[in-house]
C-alpha cells in the first residue's frame, strides 16, 4: 500500500519542553510491523509534534520518551542511537538513566518516563519501561511481550487499565488494535488537565512502521494538533483512521491472506496466496538484510541449507509486496 499522511494542522511554533500524557508503543511478531500511538493535554499545535515523542526503526523497534521531555528531545535521538548499535529495551533505559541530556531543562532522569519495545535477531519481541518518581501523578508504565503502555497526570489507573484490554482484545492489524487502545482513554480526564474541558486529551496521534519501509516514512501517520477545549480529538483520530482504511483496502486484504507454514520451519517453506492473487517473484534475505540463496518451486521452498535464525521473505505480487517473517528451526 501506497504511504498515506493525513494531518489536520494548525502550525505554531515550537515549545521549549512537551508532555505526552498516555502512549502505546507495540510490535506485531508476525509482521514485523511496528507503531506507536499517543495523546496530551498540552497545547500542542505543531503538525510534526508527534516526532518530539517516539521513533521508530523499521524492523527492529521502536521508544517513546514522554513526561518532561525537551525539544529537541535529544533522549529520545539517543535511545535510537542505542537501539542501532543493537541494545535491548532494558539495556537501552539503564544507560539514558546514567546519561541524561536533557540540559538546563530538569536535568534528572527521574522527570522522565520511556516505554520501549524491539525485536530481537532471532525475531522475538522485547518490551521495558521506566516512569521516574519526580513524573506528574497518576502515573504508570506497564509492559507485555509485545508492548509498553506509560502515562502522567492521568485521572487514575483506569486509563492504563482501559487502553491495555483494549490493545490485547482487538483483532486486526497492529494500527488497529494501536487505535483501540486510545478509545480506552477516550473519556474525559484521561489527561486530567482536560477534565474541565470534558476531553481525554487536546492532540492526538498514530504512526505505524511496514518492516521494509524506510526510517522516517511509514506506512501510515495520523496526526490532530491541539484542538479547542471540548473537541475530542480521539475522535478525529478515529475518523482519519476510518478514512485512512477505505483507501486501496481490496489489495490490503489480498495481501493480508498471503501466509508462510509452518512457521518455524526446518527444511520446507510454503507460500500460500489469496484467490487471484499471481506471484511474481521472491527474494530471502536475513535479518542483516542480507540477500540468501534457496531452491523455488512454485510456492515451495527448500531452506534446510540455512544456519537457525530469523528471515525475511520478500513476496512481489500482482496486489503489491509483502515481507513475510518467519523462523528456521
Amino acid at each position: 500500500m501506497k504511504q498515506v499522511l493525513l494531518i489536520t494542522s494548525l502550525i505554531l511554533g515550537l515549545s521549549v519542553q512537551a508532555q505526552d500524557t498516555f502512549s502505546i508503543i507495540a510490535v506485531d511478531p508476525e509482521t514485523g510491523d511496528i507503531g506507536s500511538a499517543g495523546a496530551s493535554c498540552i497545547n500542542l499545535n505543531n503538525s510534526n509534534w508527534d516526532q518530539w515523542i517516539t521513533d521508530i526503526i523499521p524492523g527492529r523497534g521502536g521508544v517513546n520518551s514522554q513526561a518532561y521531555v525537551c525539544i529537541p528531545n535529544v533522549n529520545l535521538e539517543n535511545a535510537m542511537d542505542r537501539m542501532s548499535a543493537g541494545d535491548s529495551p532494558q539495556e537501552i533505559i539503564d544507560w539514558l538513566m546514567l546519561n541524561d541530556a536533557c540540559g538546563s531543562q530538569n536535568f534528572n532522569p527521574e522527570y522522565r518516563q520511556y516505554g520501549i519495545v524491539d525485536f530481537d535477531l532471532a525475531g522475538n519481541p522485547r518490551s521495558a519501561g521506566f516512569t521516574g518518581s519526580l513524573t506528574d501523578d497518576y502515573k504508570e508504565d506497564r509492559q507485555g511481550p509485545t508492548y509498553s503502555i506509560q502515562g502522567n497526570i492521568l485521572l487514575d489507573q483506569s486509563v492504563i487499565d482501559q487502553m491495555e484490554f483494549n490493545f490485547n482484545n482487538t483483532s486486526g492489524t497492529l494500527a488497529d488494535r494501536l487505535m483501540a487502545a486510545l478509545q480506552g482513554a477516550n473519556f474525559p480526564g484521561a489527561d486530567s488537565r482536560c477534565l474541565s474541558s470534558g476531553t481525554s486529551s487536546r492532540a492526538a496521534y498514530m504512526v505505524v512502521y511496514h518492516a521494509e519501509d524506510t526510517p522516517g516514512e511509514p506506512y501510515l501517520r495520523l496526526v490532530v494538533p491541539a484542538q479547542s477545549p471540548g473537541i475530542e480529538p480521539i475522535d478525529l483520530l478515529q475518523g482519519l483512521y476510518d478514512d485512512f482504511t477505505t483507501l486501496g483496502v481490496g489489495d490490503a486484504e489480498k495481501l493480508n491472506q498471503i501466509k508462510l507454514w509452518p512457521n518455524p520451519v526446518n527444511q520446507r517453506l510454503n507460500l500460500e496466496l489469496a484467490h487471484e492473487v499471481i506471484l511474481q517473484q521472491v527474494e530471502l534475505r536475513n535479518i542483516l538484510g542480507q540477500k540468501q540463496s534457496f531452491n523455488q518451486s512454485g510456492t515451495i521452498f527448500e531452506v534446510a541449507h540455512l544456519s537457525p535464525g530469523l528471515y525475511l521473505l520478500e513476496v512481489y505480487t500482482s496486489a503489491g509486496k509483502r515481507i513475510l517473517r518467519f523462523v528456521k528451526s
